[in-house]
């Protein structure tokens, strides 16, 4: 685990709950906007779909509507064959309170349940003082909600920096690994890893990645979204 350069890592930590007032379209618009972004590319077997439930890491604040996480992730899926839709179901600004209270609502909005929710909440949680009880307690509602529907989850960890004190340090940081293993859920232990020391593969926010962020950080998670996607039957 490296340490590092935490003035980068603390702004990628805090998620610019500020950046919250950019409308999110509803999930059934999502998905329509996800089938629009079919490409040429000759892919094969049982089309599998990946909800991509975060904040605005998800969302692609401040980018272009083909750059954000989600459609990149899509695209590299695709690249290498796979028949794969990830639906972006980022919210700019949410916290894992947020998140809990519009998980299922967003699940009973899909036509056909995902083959697997990728998790990505907690850094705002910091901005907006929760403590690591309380987002311990959210992420246990939300993984009990998908548990319940028998959903696969990948959770996409996040840590706190130092300078919230090293209790709190620790008790946030173990939270995702604790969830994880109690809830047979997939693990990314911090999914800033490859990019948290670089500025210039940040917004002028120091917060949100660059389109190449991005791309940096598919190519870092790809072989953990593959691994935690069930195989078609």
């Amino acid at each position: 685990m490296r340490i590092g350069n935490w003035s980068i890592g603390c702004a990628a930590l805090a998620l610019a709950a500020c950046s919250g007032e950019a409308g999110e379209a509803p999930v059934a618009a999502e998905e329509a906007r996800v089938e629009a972004l079919a490409t040429d590319i000759a892919v094969s077997g049982e089309e599998r779909r990946i909800l991509a439930f975060g904040n605005s890491l998800f969302a692609g604040y401040g980018l272009a509507e083909a750059e954000g996480y989600p459609e990149r992730l899509e695209a590299a899926l695709r690249g290498q064959g796979m028949n794969v839709r990830v639906i972006d179901a980022g919210v700019s600004g949410d916290t894992s309170a947020a998140g809990r209270q519009r998980l299922a609502f967003t699940l009973d909005g899909l036509e056909t349940q995902p083959d697997l929710v990728m998790l990505e909440l907690g850094g705002n949680d910091l901005i907006r003082g929760l403590s690591p009880e309380e987002t311990r307690a959210n992420f246990e509602a939300m993984l009990g909600e998908l548990q319940s529907r028998d959903i696969p989850v990948l959770i996409m960890g996040m840590r706190a920096p130092p300078n919230y004190g090293p209790e709190f340090q620790q008790s946030f940081d173990a939270l995702y690994g604790e969830l994880a293993q109690e809830y047979e859920a997939q693990l990314v232990p911090f999914w800033l890893e490859s990019i948290y020391e670089n500025p210039s593969l940040f917004q002028s926010d120091r917060i949100h990645p660059t389109a190449p962020g991005i791309d940096a950080l598919v190519a870092d998670t790809l072989d953990d979204v593959q691994a935690a996607l069930p195989a078609a039957e």
